[in-house]
């Protein structure tokens, strides 16, 4: 069984329906303690990272969520829960984030022509032919994205994916059984499902 997190964050209707349609079986998960058994668990995200993690620790999923990473057990961030995961994040403010990954959250980088946010379709680049999420994924598959920050880890080593707008920026992070995406599985058609499917089999 797969928990999706709800901590008033993220589209969480979406994200359940795309396990649907791969046959999976999934979860909103709004009692921390449940985390604790939990087979693998998906952290979506929508909106400021200052609101996101005020919510988790708020409503106590913050210790139960690092005690999951740190179990092993598969792990999924989606967009705002792929940023939740880095030490701190510069938006609107400073914040400190779940510590999981070393490294920031900042924004794009203004320069003539580059649209902020990052919203709409695009293409993975440098990526890991190592990282399960990635089978049956054609070379050229296109992702949604939608985001005015960007994730920038201390080690190169976690990069599982990246995608240009204006640098190139991660799009994907690997660490053992622990992934996370910029972009929006749910959002992305055929090749979103792909992902939820193979995360679903892990």
């Amino acid at each position: 069984m797969i928990h999706i997190i709800d901590y008033g964050m993220g589209n969480l209707r979406s994200v359940a329906k795309g396990f649907e349609k791969v046959e999976a079986e999934a979860r909103i998960c709004s009692d921390p303690a449940e985390l604790a058994s939990a087979e693998k668990i998906v952290l979506p995200g929508v909106g400021a990272f200052r609101d996101a993690i005020a919510h988790l620790n708020d409503q106590g999923f913050t210790q139960p969520l690092l005690d999951y990473i740190a179990s092993g057990r598969p792990f999924l961030g989606i967009c705002l829960g792929l940023q939740l995961l880095f030490d701190k994040s510069y938006e609107d403010g400073e914040y400190d984030g779940l510590g999981v990954i070393p490294g920031n959250v900042v924004k794009f980088k203004e320069s003539p022509g580059l649209k902020i946010p990052h919203m709409g379709w695009n293409q993975l680049s440098n990526r890991r032919d190592d990282n399960p999420l990635f089978v049956g994924i054609p070379d050229d598959a296109w992702f949604y994205f939608v985001h005015s920050y960007h994730v920038v880890p201390t080690e190169e080593a976690v990069v599982a994916a990246r995608t240009g707008h204006g640098d190139d920026v991660v799009a994907a992070i690997r660490r053992d059984n622990m992934f996370a995406v910029q972009f929006h599985p749910e959002k992305s058609q055929q090749n979103g499902l792909q992902i939820l499917k193979n995360f679903a089999n892990l």
